[in-house]
């Protein structure tokens, strides 16, 4: 779903967080005070919080920064660019995952990117909501084909975690960590997820569409869906904003790289520089597989990416799917 021209515009003006008057709308979009008012309850329909006085006009609640495809192709290396079939910057989606799974073309050496403002239905990894407020996040997508085989794609998202982590060190000096499988952890908080749908053949060709979603501002209204700790970067960074549209192009420049060398490479090329960044190793755990629940110290990775756990009688276990619950220090 997009947004219509005029709805769009009224969110460019007020994106800045500033007051605009009815008449100064007016003008701007050629139509009249009577329509502004009838167009402004899309903010309303978006969960846009906003003022509304009579004599000032109307200002968002929170300052917002739009997708500009311009600006994130501005700050893409030029080596990067060439390897982009396809930028979608998209209104409203259920997910960017879905509309890759449902609108992409792979292409050999080429990726399919998708972002997007806001996600009606965003999932993160067993079916789980997403939550996606309008125009304040990271909600992106990106495909790939290989021809490796599923088998040979053992790990590949505990990669695209330490390209985020990378990428948010670089940009903000915050120490993230990685929490197993894909979770990007804050203090024990939750800061952003991974979600890698794979399609094709065990050994032979196949598709794969790799998710992120990383909270760069939330309100705590918004919060209240998520159902366990969580942080955004406004948060930590005392209020201040990362520029979502360099962010984005960041992520960009890189996982497409870690992408196209992954068939060669493997988890191999990262998985000392995933466990610097672990965030779980020695904290004591339970790992949900199904309707079983093991308890045991997690003792980091192994070579393939799979979790180590130790469990009570001392034995060391490798688990390569589960959920873990820690109380992270």
């Amino acid at each position: 779903m997009a947004l219509t021209t005029t709805q769009r515009t009224i969110l460019v003006a007020l994106s800045d967080g500033q007051f605009h008057s009815g008449s100064e709308l007016s003008e701007t979009l050629g139509i009249s005070r009577s329509a502004i008012c009838k167009q402004i309850n899309i903010l309303d329909d978006l969960g846009l919080k906003y003022f509304a006085v009579s004599g000032k006009g109307y200002r968002l609640v929170q300052p917002i920064e739009l997708l500009d495809e311009r600006v994130i192709r501005a700050h893409l290396r030029a080596g990067v660019v060439s390897q982009i079939s396809v930028l979608n910057c998209l209104d409203i989606v259920d997910s960017t995952n879905n509309y890759l799974l449902t609108h992409g073309q792979m292409q050999s050496a080429y990726s399919q990117i998708c972002v997007a403002e806001f996600q009606s239905a965003g999932r993160g990894r067993r079916g789980k909501q997403w939550v996606s407020p309008f125009g304040q996040n990271v909600y992106l997508s990106l495909s790939w084909q290989y021809f490796c085989g599923v088998s040979a794609l053992a790990g590949l998202s505990l990669g695209v975690g330490v390209c985020l982590v990378r990428v948010i060190r670089a940009l903000t000096g915050i120490e993230v960590g990685l929490k197993w499988p894909n979770d990007i952890f804050w203090q024990g908080k939750k800061l952003g997820g991974i979600l890698v749908e794979l399609s094709g053949d065990m050994e032979g060709p196949c598709s794969v569409v790799v998710g992120l979603g990383l909270n760069r501002v939330l309100s705590d209204d918004e919060g209240t869906a998520i159902d366990q700790e969580w942080v955004d970067l406004h948060r930590i960074l005392g209020h201040k904003n990362v520029p979502r549209n360099k962010l984005i192009a960041e992520l960009i420049n890189e996982l497409l790289p870690f992408m196209a060398a992954f068939e060669q490479e493997g988890i191999g090329a990262v998985i000392n520089e995933w466990r610097r960044y672990d965030c779980l190793v020695g904290q004591t755990a339970k790992l949900q597989l199904g309707n079983n629940i093991i308890s045991g110290t997690i003792s980091g990775i192994n070579d393939s990416g799979h979790l180590l756990l130790t469990l009570v009688n001392g034995e060391t276990q490798a688990y390569n799917s589960g959920e873990v619950s820690v109380d992270i220090a």
